[in-house]
This record gives structure tokens, C-alpha cells and sequence, in this order.
């Protein structure tokens, strides 16, 4: 069974209706039919929250995420062990701290990472990233 990560991009694009969520929704679709498993690290579903409090406020956040709960998304929590690694990949590629969370996520699953955040480049191949921008 195939796995991605969702970054915030990947989020975001798709509660925006970009022209490259269909991507996201035939992912969400995949594991819906229990084919997929998308994970995303609590990290980067606060980020998802924390753009759309900071451009649209409280209620439309709260809103907005009550819509990505049942999905077929499982938040994968921070935890000591997570919060190290996701810092080593930070300090090893150069990425924001919270991009390195969606990496080490993927690292650790052997996942698919599904972002837009050309950042992930300086990975190089260390695993499949799933491209949304157009």
C-alpha cells in the first residue's frame, strides 16, 4: 500500500482549491478506498492552521479544519525522538524547521512526500516527493 506525507502546501492548496489539489483529492480518494495511507506530522497541520488564523482569523481557522478532520489523514505527533531527527535533517538540508518535520516523516515511513515548498529540493533524492506546483 502506497503512503504520503502531506506537507502544509499540500493542505493548503487543497482546502484553496488550487489547480494542483486534484493531486491532494485523488490521493484523499486513494485512501478512502483504503489503497493509500496519507499522514501528516502535527507540526505541519498547526502550520495549515496557523495560515489560515493569520490571513482569515479564529473562526474561519476553526472552521476550516473542523472540514480536514474527517479525512482520511492520520496526525502523527511530535514526539522527542521525531523533534530530534526532523532537527538533524534541518541542520544536515538547510530546510525551515517545520519543512523538516513532513521530511522526516517521510524519511521514517518510506513515504511519498506530497508538497509544493520548492525547499524540499535540497534533499536531493533521499526520498519521492509528489510535486503539486504546476
Amino acid at each position: 500500500m502506497k503512503t504520503y506525507v502531506l506537507d502544509a502546501s499540500a493542505l493548503l492548496g487543497w482546502l484553496q482549491g488550487k489547480p494542483d489539489a486534484v493531486k491532494v483529492k485523488e490521493i484523499l480518494q486513494e485512501a478512502m478506498r483504503d489503497r493509500a495511507v496519507v499522514l501528516m506530522s502535527a507540526v505541519n497541520y498547526g502550520e495549515a492552521y496557523g495560515t489560515v488564523l493569520r490571513l482569515h482569523g479564529q473562526d474561519r481557522a476553526q472552521a476550516t479544519m473542523t472540514v480536514v478532520q474527517p479525512l482520511p489523514i492520520e496526525i502523527v505527533e511530535a514526539d522527542a525522538q521525531r523533534c530530534c531527527h526532523a532537527a538533524e535533517i534541518k541542520v544536515r538540508h538547510k530546510l525551515y524547521y517545520v519543512d523538516s518535520f513532513a521530511a522526516e516523516l517521510a524519511l521514517e515511513h518510506k513515504a511519498t512526500l506530497v508538497t509544493s515548498d520548492s525547499d524540499f529540493r535540497r534533499m536531493g533524492h533521499g526520498f519521492p516527493i509528489l510535486w503539486l506546483k504546476a
